[in-house]
């Protein structure tokens, strides 16, 4: 998950996953989320002592020393305190070995707020624990009166129990990577660069890798509720988020609280389709951007963005563009093209920078590119990665079925390199991640829950290019106690970007329990 800002993981190599599930959230304004480098993780999950109790004694909130709460400062206003929380690695054996998940805790100073607000920001990959700290000071004040922000890091993210399979070159190596899957060469090299990520994940964690899942990250967080002491779980979900939101209320209806799930993936997609779909809204998200562009200077210069891109593209094939950047010596590849022009579709608010980009590649220089490109992989000035995506190759590969098999991959190519002029032919090396990963998957149940003790809020953008909009109708309608409402805004998600009445709605929700109008739809 970029920095908040730029946000997803869409798959575009072997590496990042091929059927991704979501994408992270954004938040205007929030700054760049920190890449700090946290300590690698060992080949088996460390035993960190019993299962957490079934109340609050479970939790002992203090200093954050091993919790890696990112770059961004914690806003002044709030008191910032971390907890470790252990949990089976292993649901099926409660007693067994045992995990640890990271958390923060903002207290607002001013404010008698006691009740936990459990949040995440997508992914499968993104920190929980660093997006608490950006969003705690862009929510609502009445928000922060009524409730603590608690961010955790999932199973296998960040500071809990992270999964870290290959080396920063190897992800240098691997992101730049641009095999053309329509041939026999380019498949060939596709599946290697999938088994290589496979391998190297198997060899590290052995039979400890099947249980970094969604479906466990939900007990997970009921198992955070109960260390509270709470009766429900208030719960804040963007992107992804709102997968593992609707596991809990799915697996837990009777403790669910106020549950807001913000930018939907569809429960009643096949993985290749929910791909296809999310390939479809970034080629509408990129037409958005073009239409901008011919109005706004120094972006108007391109002239014809779309064919800027794809002569950009078809250079970097034979002759990768170097960068201007101090110390810098990669050079942007077609595949890093690509992924640079689709993280600065993730919000308006990147437009620009990716209109100034795209104008320096064509003098030559590739560094804006690959600058977010690298805001979207998480890799810092340095060099370093943080596990995202590690992570997000881990959980969505264990939540999928086993395959693609080849055949469908290749008809799946041909199609999505007519379909997707722009990225359809680099994201369909994707597709062979998950077919070369461990056979023991735990496949995430249609989130049905009639019966939850609240209604839950989803969340939809009528223009979401990651999470495309017909996955709030679903899930709305698969959830059965649910309420929508709507956005007619661009880019990823919708609460805290710009729309004062989602923003309200929102609000009113979480502070009074307050359901928009049955219907209701924001306009931009």
């Amino acid at each position: 998950m970029p920095p908040r800002s730029l946000v997803g993981l869409l798959a575009g190599t072997a590496l990042t996953a091929a059927l991704v599930a979501g994408c992270t959230s954004v938040v205007s304004g929030s700054g760049t989320t920190g890449t700090g480098a946290a300590s690698p993780a060992p080949a088996t999950p460390n035993p960190t002592g019993p299962s957490a109790p079934s109340n609050g004694a479970g939790l002992r909130f203090g200093g954050c020393s091993g919790i890696d709460l990112g770059s961004s400062p914690a806003p002044s206003a709030f008191d910032v305190q971390c907890a470790r929380l252990s949990v089976p690695l292993d649901y099926a054996d409660p007693g067994g070995q045992q995990i640890s998940v990271a958390l923060v805790k903002l207290h607002r100073k001013d404010s008698s707020a006691s009740t936990p607000l459990l949040m995440d920001p997508g992914g499968p990959g993104g920190s929980g624990v660093q997006f608490g700290v950006e969003i705690a000071g862009a929510l609502p004040q009445t928000v922060t009166n009524k409730y603590d922000v608690v961010g955790f890091d999932p199973r296998g993210v960040g500071s809990s129990t992270p999964i870290r399979c290959l080396t920063d070159a190897q992800k240098d190596e691997l992101n730049a990577a641009s095999p053309d899957v329509r041939t026999a060469a380019g498949r060939d090299e596709a599946k290697q660069q999938a088994q290589q990520v496979a391998q190297a994940c198997q060899s590290k964690y052995g039979s400890t890798l099947d249980d970094f899942d969604t479906v466990a990250t939900a007990r997970d967080m009921d198992r955070i509720r109960a260390a509270f002491g709470a009766s429900h779980l208030d719960y804040l979900g963007f992107s992804y988020g709102t997968e593992l939101g609707g596991q809990y209320a799915h697996l837990f209806p009777s403790r669910v609280g106020a549950m807001v799930l913000d930018g939907a993936v569809d429960p009643l997609t096949d993985d290749i389709t929910s791909f296809a779909n999310q390939l479809g809204g970034f080629e509408q998200a990129f037409d958005q951007f073009a239409d901008w562009c011919t109005t706004h200077s120094p972006c108007r210069d391109l002239s014809n963005p779309r064919e800027a891109v794809y002569q950009l593209a078809n250079k970097a094939r034979t002759s990768p563009i170097p960068s201007s950047a101090p110390g810098e010596t990669r050079k942007a590849t077609s595949a890093m093209v690509l992924l640079g022009v689709l993280s600065g579709l993730y919000s308006q608010s990147f437009w620009n920078v990716l209109g100034q980009s795209l104008l320096l590649a064509q003098k030559g220089d590739a560094r804006g590119l690959l600058q977010l490109a690298d805001v979207y992989n998480e890799r810092d000035s340095s060099g370093h990665y943080t596990n995202i995506s590690d992570a997000n190759v881990t959980i969505s590969c264990n939540d999928s079925k086993p395959g693609p098999t080849d055949a469908a991959i290749e008809a799946t190519t041909q199609s999505w390199a007519k379909r997707f002029p722009m990225f359809g032919l680099w994201s369909a090396a994707s597709l062979y991640g998950c077919q070369q990963w461990q056979p023991k998957r735990t496949v995430p149940a249609k989130p049905t829950a009639p019966d939850a003790a609240n209604t839950i809020l989803v969340v939809g953008n009528l223009h979401d290019p990651a999470t495309p909009y017909q996955g709030a109708k679903d899930l709305t309608n698969t959830l059965g106690k649910a309420r929508l409402l709507t956005w007619d805004g661009e880019g990823h998600t919708s609460f805290l970007q710009g729309s004062s009445c989602i923003d309200e709605a929102v609000t009113a929700y979480l502070v009074d329990n307050t359901l928009p109008p049955s219907g209701k739809t924001c306009p931009r």
